[in-house]
């Protein structure tokens, strides 16, 4: 699998705890939208595993091509 599967065209609005790692999903497989479930399983993608900064809300990206993930970017727009 060399592209992601787009699993939507809009971000998704979540709350994050400052200090607690989370995986957000890169390949669009999971079905636990925006973060991994292990659907990436021999894709030969990984999640991207981060840390909080900051406890809030945040818009992470669903459709997978953002250019500095997991936080959208509005490049979902642009997409076919």
């Amino acid at each position: 699998m060399s592209e992601p599967t787009i699993a939507a065209k809009n971000p998704i609005k979540v709350t994050l705890e400052a200090g607690r790692t989370y995986a957000w999903c890169r390949c669009g497989l999971s079905k636990s939208q925006p973060f991994c479930n292990g659907a990436h399983a021999g894709t030969g993608m990984a999640p991207l595993v981060w840390k909080a900064e900051q406890s809030g809300d945040a818009w992470l990206c669903q459709c997978k091509h953002a250019g500095k993930p997991p936080l959208c970017d509005g490049t979902h727009k642009t997409l076919p």
